[in-house]
Parts: C-alpha cells; structure tokens; sequence
C-alpha cells in the first residue's frame, strides 16, 4: 500500500485524525478540496483557546502543525473514486492520481441544501444560523426569527427562548404546528408567521429585513434555519457502508463504519457540529484505526 491511512478531508475532523496518526509514524495521505463547510462563518465560538477566532485561521494553523509531522502527505483535490482491492483500498482523484491505503477515513463533511430564498446562502452562516450553542450568544436579546415548521419549530423555539425573548417562528406556507404547540407558543409571546418569504434583505450577509409575498416586511437580527443535508462525497454503494436516516454515515462510538476498515468522522457522521465534537472525532477514529492496524501486524 501507499500509505497506511487515507483521509478524505482535510478539515477539523481529519486534520486531528492526522495529527494522531502522523505522532504515531504512520504513513497518511490527506486529500482535501478546501471547501470547509463554515467558510462563510465570520467566528467560530464554543472551542476552548479559540473562542471567536476566524475558521480558516484555525484551519490554517492545525494544517500547519499537522506538516510538522514527515509521514504525513497534504493533496489538494477532490477525491472522485473510492473502491476496496486486496488488502486494502484505492482511492482516485479528479486529477487522475491513484492512491492506495490499508484504511479510510472519510471526513468530508456536509453540504447544506437551503430554501430556496433569495438572500438565504449569502446570509448563511452570518446572519442565518443553525446553532445556538456556536451563534446563540451573539445575538441573544435581539429580535430572532426561525424559519422551520412543525415539530422541529416548536422544539427550536422552546430552546431559543432562554436566548431570546422576542421570537417569531416564520413557516413560509402553512402551519404544522398543533393546537396545544400553538397555544404553548403564544403562551410566551412568540409569534408565528404564515406568510410565504420572497427574500431576505441583507447588508453583506448581516439581515436586515425579511420580505414577504404578501410585500409586507419583519426587521430581524438573525433567523434560525432548518437546512437539509447531503453527502459531499457518496462513496456509500463503492465501499458499501449505511446512512442513518438523517443522511449521515452511521458509525459506531469508535467511529467504524458498517464497512471494514472505512471510518468516518466530523460533520459527515454527526449532526452535532460544534468543533469540539467533531475533532475529538477524528482523535478517536485515528487512535482505532492505529489500534487496529498494530493488532494486524503483531
């Protein structure tokens, strides 16, 4: 084999499994697209030592001290192929390299499938947020929005209301709120909005305004949205591991796979997305994985 690891993604879950596996000798290949998930975030909080620091900035850093190890190789590029051969796997990338390795590791992360709602992907990650563990405290007290329905809206807005007071739940088309969730809600004063949104105004990226169908208006600070997930990399049919039903690989507290020998950690294999969780991750999957290896060879 070329290497003994090969990491699908090179942001905080795989450059902390990198780091693990380089301190441990062993010879990794990092393939990473450079397009992290939060590179539209402004400041990424709740990361002990980093606490309001830029994403890239971190990025940047934990790169730069992962190359400090020699076993470890840094490719940038999209992997597009990924299949098992004897003793191992090869993994193809879009400039036409092969690559072998005795493991996998995929943190490639996800991609966010948004409303269609002019506005929304340019505000995304500044002004329209999913977390209030990793945006909350920012604009706590101010005038939220959550743009979600049904279950999902009431829970958000009964874990939003120890942020935020003054809350609107904006279901864009019809409720799917229940009589008792409803009265719940007005019983702490937070609003809901049928009205279909057309666009969310904006000054580069911060909301300003959200614009409705009806050509009525409501000044927010922020809005909470419920996004939808994909894969950036289905490799599940080549290497033949499951989903979860939310769209994510399923793996084990190890970070296993249902494949052999194919982890996953990082945004790719949880919905808990703080970068606490999910370098922690890559630790664990990379100290499995040179577990595993050594039990191989001994």
């Amino acid at each position: 084999m070329d290497f003994d690891v090969i990491i699908i993604g090179g942001s905080y879950a795989g450059l902390s499994a990198a780091l693990t596996l380089g301190r441990a000798t062993r010879n990794v290949l990092v393939i990473d697209a450079g397009k992290p998930c939060n590179r539209q975030t402004p400041h990424s909080h709740n990361f002990l030592t980093h606490d309001g620091d830029k994403p890239a900035a971190i990025a940047k850093a934990a790169k730069a001290e992962v190359l400090k190890y020699p076993t470890v190789r840094f490719l940038e590029g999209n992997a597009v192929s990924a299949k098992r051969i004897d003793g191992g796997f090869n993994v193809g990338v879009e400039n036409g390299e092969n690559f072998t390795a005795r493991k996998i590791l995929l943190a490639t992360g996800l991609k966010d499938v948004l409303p269609d709602i002019k506005g929304l992907a340019e505000c995304w990650a500044i002004s329209a947020i999913h977390c209030p563990y990793c945006h909350g405290y920012e604009v706590k007290n101010e005038k939220i929005g959550l743009l979600m329905n049904g279950e999902h809206a009431f829970e958000m807005a009964k874990t939003l209301n120890h942020w935020n007071k003054d809350l609107t739940i904006l279901t864009n088309g019809k409720s799917q709120l229940s009589a008792g969730q409803i009265e719940r809600l007005k019983s702490k004063s937070i609003n809901i909005i049928e009205d279909e949104i057309v666009e969310l105004l904006h000054n580069n990226g911060y909301l300003e305004d959200v614009l409705f169908k009806n050509g009525k208006k409501i000044a927010l600070k922020a809005i909470y949205v419920k996004s939808d997930v994909e894969q950036h990399c289905n490799f599940n049919e080549q290497l033949g591991y499951e989903l979860t039903d939310l769209k994510t690989i399923k793996v084990d507290e190890q970070q296993q796979s249902t494949a052999k020998s194919v982890y996953a950690a990082g945004d790719c294999a949880t919905l808990f997305r703080a970068l606490s969780i999910i370098t922690a991750a890559g630790t664990m999957a990379a100290v499995v994985m040179n577990k595993e290896m050594i039990s191989e060879d001994f």
